[in-house]
């Protein structure tokens, strides 16, 4: 019998949620996601010292300042992870903007057009990126604009629904609600130890999301993301992709239970109570302040975000 992965990679695209390259060659996902807080824990391990170095040794030859020079480490360092998670995985991987631009629309560009650009010098073509931005307002308006151009984003620290219909809205490719967070939110606020999957909240926002997308055939895809235990997963099997970190991946792999195909565009269809909507600014913003937990959750992911990205420059700033 086929255990519970192998299993959830005939319904779902299993995307690794790692820096750590040699944990991508061992599940064999077809995509992986990085962020700060990921490359940060990666950077240090002896394995990828050679990476840092190489970095370094980057942004000395191209800077002409000390801000410059951080930058230009901090991007290349993205980058050649990048490169690096590409060779063992066929098809995407999602590098994420400097979330100190989470509310600068002209600065989110320049940055993905310059990681872009930086792949593009190493030989990776702009169609295997996947440039990760904050799902603020004026991230998605500068998601709206890099599609426009070819450049494919993915909608990160997506917590809420009314984040979900703008990001549809400016046909970005591809958003992921952040399941775990939600969940602990709600845990906390609710007083609860323990949701079964079908009553989790970070659960049931992907559902309603996936449904409205489904159903009125909007072709952003639905990543969950953020998982705190496999029983979230499970109850997500269908959905268009999953990211999973490595030691879920592993009690997936050493599962051998039946999976069963839970979200299906049948499943949108009779499921989808929601009408679609044109979300303007004021309304996304009106919508998004009364979802408390969206609202904090957000700017909480984008402030840990921020610390992770200054904790990789004082570690590169302890190498120079």
């Amino acid at each position: 019998m086929k255990n519970v992965l192998e299993q959830l990679k005939e319904y779902t695209t299993v995307v690794a949620d790692t820096g750590d390259i040699n944990s991508i060659s061992k599940y064999k996902p077809t995509d992986a996601t990085t962020n700060p807080s990921l490359l940060y824990n990666a950077a240090q391990m002896p394995e990828y010292q050679s990476i840092v170095n190489s970095a370094i040794e980057y942004g000395k030859n191209i800077s002409n300042s000390e801000d410059e020079l951080l930058t230009n480490i901090i991007d290349k360092l993205f980058v050649s992870f990048g490169v690096e998670i590409l060779k063992v995985v066929p098809r995407y991987v999602s590098t994420e903007v400097d979330a100190r631009l989470s509310f600068d629309i002209e600065g989110t560009i320049n940055k993905a057009k310059k990681l872009i650009k930086m792949y593009n010098q190493e030989g990776i073509k702009k169609d295997r990126i996947l440039i990760k931005i904050a799902s603020t307002w004026e991230g998605i308006k500068s998601a709206e604009e890099l599609e426009k151009e070819g450049i494919h984003c993915n909608l990160t620290l997506l917590f809420s629904f009314v984040q979900a219909q703008a990001c549809a809205q400016a046909n970005v490719f591809l958003i992921s609600p952040f399941v775990g967070r939600i969940t602990d939110w709600y845990k906390n606020f609710e007083k609860k130890d323990y949701y079964e999957p079908k009553e989790d909240p970070g659960v049931k926002s992907v559902k309603r999301i996936y449904s409205y997308y489904k159903k009125y055939n909007i072709k952003t895809f639905v990543m969950g993301a953020s998982f705190r235990n496999t029983g979230q997963i499970k109850e997500l099997a269908g959905c268009d992709l999953l990211t999973i970190s490595p030691n879920l991946l592993a009690e997936l792999e050493n599962n051998y239970s039946k999976l069963d195909l839970n979200l299906s565009k049948d499943y949108a269809e009779k499921n989808c109570k929601d009408e679609y909507k044109i979300i303007d600014e004021k309304t996304f913003r009106w919508l998004l302040n009364e979802d408390q937990m969206a609202t904090e959750k957000l700017s909480e992911g984008i402030r840990n975000f921020s610390k992770d990205i200054i904790k990789l420059e004082d570690y590169i700033k302890s190498k120079l």
